[in-house]
C-alpha cells in the first residue's frame, strides 16, 4: 500500500505537474492506466515493508514477478496513519508506539503544545470542515486530489464545491512551517510521544507567516485568522462566482493559500485579522472572471490564479510580470 506524491526530502505534497504519479482513465485497455513520469522517490510505504523488503533476498529470478499495490494520491500522513493502524488492527494489535513512531497519529491523545505543524494543520483543517461557522463547513473530503474519487464527486454534487483534505492540510501547513519534516525531527524525543513542546522550535529560523503564534500556542488566533481570511474569500470571491470558477476549485483554494502567506504577514504585523480587513484587502479582485479560459485546472492554473490576485491587490506590478501581461491587463479590466 503506498501514497503517492510525497517528497522524500521534505514530507510535502509534489505539486510539479511533470513530476506527480498520475491516473488516466482514457486509456482504451485499462480502466485507468498509471503514469509515473520519474524515478525520483515519491512513495511512501502506508503498509507491506517487509514484503517489499523482502525483494532483497529474493533470487534474481522471482524479482519480475507482480506486485499488487494499493495506491492513494496526496493522501496526508495522519490518513495513512489511520489506515496502517485499521488494517493492522484487524489482524493483530499494534503497539501504539510504533504508530506514533512511523506516523505520529496521536491528535486526540497528545497534549496539543506537543502537536508538529502536520498534526496542528490536520487539527485545524478538521475545524474548518465542523465549525457551522466556517466558509469549508462540509466542503472538506478526505478524497484525495482527482475526481477518481467517488467520495469528493459526492460531496462536489450536493453541497456545489468542495476540496481535498490534503489542499487545505498542506495550505495551513505552509503558514506555520517551511519545512514540517525537520520542525518534526526538532520536537520529537526518544519516543513521539514523549516528544518536546512546540517551544524547541523558538530558534529555527523560519519565516512562515503564522509560525511565531504556532510556537507559543495561540491555537485560537490561528484557526481566527484562517477562518476569517477564507471567510473574508467566501464574502468577497467564492458566493458569486459561477460554476465553472476555478477560485472555489482545488488550484483556486491553492492559489488563495499562496496569497495568504503575504496578506497574513500584513495581518500579523499589525495584530488585525478580522474579517473586514481581509474583505478590504480581497475587495479589489472581485470584478476578475476567473472561469476564464485562460486559468487551468493544473498547477499552470494556480499559478495563473496567484499570480492575478497579486498584481489585483497591488502587491505585483503589471509591468514585472514576464509572460502574459496582455492577458492579465485584459482580465483586471474586468
Amino acid at each position: 500500500m503506498l501514497a503517492a506524491n510525497y517528497q522524500e526530502s521534505t514530507g510535502l505534497i509534489e505539486e510539479d505537474e511533470n513530476l506527480k504519479w498520475k491516473l488516466d482513465a482514457k486509456s482504451p485497455e485499462l480502466i485507468a492506466a498509471l503514469t509515473i513520469p520519474t524515478n525520483n522517490k515519491l512513495a511512501a510505504i502506508i503498509d507491506g515493508q517487509h514484503r517489499l523488503f523482502g525483494f532483497r533476498y529474493a533470487s534474481k529470478q522471482n524479482l519480475s514477478m507482480p506486485l499488487l499495490c494499493a495506491i492513494f494520491f496526496d493522501l496526508p500522513k495522519p490518513y495513512q496513519a489511520f489506515l496502517f493502524a485499521t488494517i493492522n488492527a484487524n489482524q493483530r494489535p499494534v503497539n501504539k508506539s510504533l504508530t506514533y513512531e512511523l506516523f505520529g497519529y496521536n491528535i486526540a491523545e497528545e497534549p496539543p503544545a506537543k502537536w508538529t505543524p502536520e498534526k496542528f494543520a490536520v487539527f485545524i483543517t478538521r475545524r474548518l470542515g465542523a465549525d457551522k461557522d466556517s466558509p469549508f463547513f462540509q466542503h472538506i473530503t478526505v478524497a484525495a486530489e482527482n475526481d477518481f474519487a467517488p467520495r469528493l464527486a459526492e460531496v462536489r454534487r450536493e453541497h456545489g464545491w468542495a476540496v481535498s483534505t490534503a489542499t487545505v492540510v498542506e495550505g495551513t501547513l505552509k503558514l506555520i512551517s517551511r519545512n514540517p519534516k525537520t520542525d518534526a525531527a526538532t520536537m520529537g524525543g526518544h519516543l513521539s510521544y514523549e516528544g518536546n513542546s512546540r517551544t524547541a522550535l523558538r530558534d529555527t529560523n523560519d519565516s512562515s507567516p503564522l509560525r511565531s503564534l504556532y510556537v507559543e500556542k495561540a491555537d485560537d488566533i490561528i484557526y481566527a485568522t484562517v477562518r476569517n481570511y477564507f471567510t473574508a474569500a467566501n464574502d468577497v470571491l467564492w458566493k458569486n462566482a459561477v460554476p465553472d470558477s476555478l477560485i472555489r476549485k482545488t488550484v483556486g483554494v491553492q492559489a488563495l493559500f499562496d496569497l495568504a502567506r503575504t496578506l497574513m504577514v500584513e495581518t500579523v504585523t499589525r495584530k488585525d485579522s478580522r474579517t473586514a480587513e481581509f474583505e478590504k484587502r480581497l475587495r479589489p479582485a472581485y470584478r476578475v472572471d476567473f472561469s476564464d479560459s485562460f486559468f487551468q485546472t493544473s498547477g499552470t492554473g494556480r499559478q495563473r490564479i496567484r499570480t492575478c490576485l497579486e498584481i489585483t491587490l497591488g502587491i505585483k506590478k503589471l509591468a514585472d510580470v514576464n509572460n502574459y501581461q496582455e492577458q492579465y491587463a485584459r482580465l483586471l479590466a474586468g
